[in-house]
């Protein structure tokens, strides 16, 4: 039997125009630029450009509300254009703009290019180097590919055969995989295309010369003593070895100091290992200065040439001439990539105008930090700074994430003034991320002889008016990357210790 339910619900639906403002919200400087140049790209109402005095001047004067107007969005097939209203009104055309608050003259926060190319483009230079086969290249190549980022060959020699066969219907073997292999780490950098870090350190210590001190010990100790070398396991080391402490030393050090055990790392493309600040704040004469960092982000208007294209209809409209230069097609989409523009802009302009707000609040929620640097830090929450901008969680989330600000001591990303509360024993609360680095200040003295375990790592802690759970200070020695005490242990010589 069929029936019929009437229900009531509330639903909220954003705007095209709310999604592309959150979605811009939650790019950092570098993809905001991106963003905006793929704009322009499919908007050809855009253009580069920064205004006149005399429309810049206009520009201040327009209200928020004006800001708002928006063209009618009736079916474009059916209206006609107000050419007057749409071209005189305050939004002027090309008095639209947005400028992403360029900042200063400071440089040192302008994206440095580094000219350089990947991992495998130098390893494949390298190869010419070998006079390998036409078999032999094909081999190399598909291993250079299978390298990971930070160096290592991870993939099986028989996944590496079935790929050149899948590929290239060229059967290969085990042992001519393995001969290439041998080839390609031969390469620079040392260690490269290593299958575990046992090897990537052997085959730096092989290619180093045969006097370095330490070098013979270091490889007997990876080849035949490999467990007792992770463990740290320095009585069995001497025993078995027949060595001295010293001998041990210049052979633990050698490895530790001098090999690299992530081979690939070192070499950097573009897109990596550089931070734009999003945010500078400075303090100057008892005030702070915000500065929303958007010197690569390019300034953006209506563009001149479509002005003068819709002028030219608008003189048509007013003559009343039975035959336009510009047909229905053409002004529909006119208006549609106005709006579009028009949108696209105001989203930057709002954006900026958020980003500031929240940054202002962590501001005023950090001052002592932005003062005086790190040992300042006060709990703070997400929550803490919505309250000050009267905005959702979800916004001051957005902004947060993957943005940086630039300090008098350092660059930060902005996830770091975010923290829980613990309190003291006086009963001061005081941020989490103190605790920790107070925690890394006791395990950087401690006796590298005899590391503290995390029991001896809270009592210290208790000592300094913080009384924290063994298993919380475990907690906290795993975020900082500290390993367990028995990995803490170093050889120390007596000469050292005087």
């Amino acid at each position: 039997m069929l029936e019929l339910h009437q229900k009531q619900e509330l639903q909220q639906k954003l705007s095209p125009q709310q999604i592309q403002y959150i979605k811009l919200l939650q790019l950092n400087t570098l993809d905001l630029e991106q963003r905006i140049k793929d704009e322009m790209a499919e908007n050809p109402l855009l253009e580069e450009g920064v205004e006149d005095e005399e429309i810049e001047s206009r520009e201040e004067a327009e209200t928020e509300q004006e800001m708002e107007n928006e063209l009618e969005t009736d079916d474009p097939e059916d209206e006609e254009f107000d050419l007057d209203e749409l071209l005189n009104n305050p939004d002027d055309l090309y008095g639209y703009k947005a400028n992403p608050n360029r900042g200063d003259e400071d440089d040192e926060y302008r994206r440095q290019m580094r000219a350089s190319t990947s991992l495998a483009e130098e390893l494949n230079d390298q190869l010419s180097l070998l006079n390998l086969d036409e078999k032999e290249s094909l081999i190399a190549d598909q291993i250079i590919g299978s390298i990971d980022e930070d160096g290592y060959l991870r993939r099986e020699v028989e996944s590496i055969i079935d790929d050149i066969l899948f590929n290239q219907n060229v059967e290969v073997t085990e042992e001519d995989v393995e001969q290439v292999l041998k080839q390609v780490q031969s390469l620079d950098p040392a260690g490269i295309a290593a299958r575990d870090l046992q090897e990537c350190l052997l085959i730096q210590l092989r290619r180093m010369p045969a006097d370095i001190e330490g070098r013979d010990l270091a490889i007997e100790m990876l080849e035949e003593h490999y467990k007792a070398f992770t463990m740290k396991h320095f009585g069995k080391l001497k025993k078995r070895m027949g060595i001295d402490d010293r001998a041990l030393k210049t052979a633990f050090d050698l490895i530790q100091q001098r090999l690299d055990p992530k081979p690939g790392e070192g070499t950097f493309s573009e897109e990596t290992n550089y931070i734009t600040p999003d945010f500078t704040v400075r303090y100057v004469d008892g005030d702070f200065i915000i500065t929303l960092n958007g010197q690569n982000a390019p300034d953006i208007r209506i563009s001149r040439h479509y002005r003068r294209m819709l002028e030219k209809m608008k003189a048509e409209q007013e003559s009343e001439e039975e035959t336009s230069s510009v047909d229905k097609e053409t002004k529909s989409f006119l208006k549609n990539k106005f709006e579009s523009a028009r949108w696209f802009i105001n989203s930057i302009n709002q954006r900026r105008h958020t980003m500031t707000l929240v940054m202002d609040a962590i501001v005023q929620l950090q001052e002592d930090f932005f003062r005086y640097g790190e040992g300042h830090l006060k709990p703070m929450i997400l929550q803490d700074v919505a309250d000050i901008i009267d905005m959702d969680i979800s916004t001051v989330s957005r902004v947060v994430n993957g943005k940086y600000v630039q300090t008098e001591f350092g660059v930060y990303e902005l996830k770091y003034f975010f923290s829980e509360g613990l309190e003291t024993v006086d009963g001061e609360e005081v941020s989490n991320k103190e605790v920790k680095a107070i925690l890394q200040q006791i395990v950087d003295d401690e006796d590298k002889t005899d590391p503290m375990s995390d029991q001896a790592l809270a009592d210290k802690l208790e000592e300094r008016g913080f009384k924290i759970a063994r298993r919380t200070v475990s907690k906290y020695r795993k975020q900082l990357g500290i390993p367990v005490a028995r990995l803490r242990k170093e050889i120390v010589l007596e000469e050292d210790e005087s």
